[in-house]
């Protein structure tokens, strides 16, 4: 299957990816949007995203993004991008609801392949990864590969999670090939952090306890530490996967507070528990070794919910 299969008597086109979009969202919507506006110019066609971290800005056409949902539409066709189901597009559900036809590529294992039409691989590395095959190879250029790059940098942790295959490194390769300043990518997007999120990430650290005998790492932020080391959600990142690295541990679990008081749960695991089946206990998803959801309740009895699935399957 190629993209331009999807365009055949298509005037209008919208896109979206999942509320509080990271890397591989932003990198596998914005390269399809280039993609679209530079070999489809008599299309028209609008990115729909919740705003994106500063660090993915130097994209191309980022500033293009609409964040506002206000306008009613009703586009010739809809894709929805890396989400498990229409609820994780936010407001931009509704374009996607009305729409004359919906595509979905993703690669999360918890999907329901809720559109018309559906390009779904979760052993695939990102979404990114899978928008790559969509494309005509030849007519990726320099600008779309670095969108494509992004992403696969943040899914695959800079290429060192198990969801990394050959094909991924094939992938990247092409890219490279293309002139991107990969180096760059990884060092800005990926390693470099704020004072304030180093800080965060060393309280993290303090906060943490082990359960289940060592093997599993849990740690929580709360609100007032969010304030008190003025930082946002989107700062967080990565702070489970560094207490999953930790000696002995097969699963880590990172609680931190949202501001309608609910909490945001992260899990990360290494090779005996499979946290999408976890999280998919309480309404979230994912993929074998990464996942989440948003949960109810006091942190204690979050914690205790999730322990007691995780001890299921060890």
């Amino acid at each position: 299957m190629k993209l331009k299969t999807q365009l055949e008597n298509v005037k209008t086109v919208g896109l979206a990816g999942h509320v509080k979009p990271d890397g591989d969202c932003v990198g596998s919507t914005l390269a399809v949007y280039n993609y679209l506006k530079t070999y489809y110019p008599e299309l028209e066609v609008t990115l729909y995203l919740e705003p994106i971290p500063n660090i993915f800005k130097f994209l191309s056409r980022s500033a293009e993004i609409v964040h506002d949902c206000s306008e009613e539409k009703v586009y010739d066709l809809f894709i929805a991008m890396d989400c498990g189901d229409a609820g994780r597009l936010g407001e931009a559900a509704k374009y996607f609801t009305s729409a004359k036809k919906t595509f979905c590529i993703d690669h999360h294992i918890s999907n329901s392949s809720f559109a018309d039409e559906n390009y779904i691989f979760p052993h695939a590395s990102s979404t990114s990864e899978l928008v790559f095959e969509l494309l005509d190879t030849e007519k990726i250029t320099k600008e779309i590969a670095e969108c494509i790059y992004v992403g696969l940098v943040h899914d695959t942790g800079v290429f060192q999670y198990s969801c990394t295959s050959a094909k991924t490194m094939n992938v990247a390769g092409h890219l490279m090939e293309l002139g991107i300043d990969f180096t760059r990518i990884v060092d800005d997007t990926f390693y470099k952090k704020t004072f304030n999120q180093n800080r965060i990430l060393g309280q993290a650290l303090v906060n943490s306890r082990l359960y289940l005998d060592g093997k599993c790492i849990v740690s929580v932020i709360t609100a007032e530490e969010m304030q008190e080391y003025e930082v946002e959600p989107k700062h967080l990142e990565g702070i489970v996967q560094q207490l999953r690295v930790t000696k002995d541990v097969e699963a880590a679990i990172f609680l931190y507070e949202n501001p309608d008081g609910n909490y945001k749960v992260s899990m990360r695991s290494n090779e005996n528990v499979d946290v999408a089946k976890v999280m998919m206990a309480f309404g979230g998803g994912g993929h074998v070794r990464a996942a989440g959801a948003t949960m109810q309740g006091a942190p204690e009895e979050i914690l205790q919910k999730t322990l007691a699935e995780v001890e299921k399957q060890l």
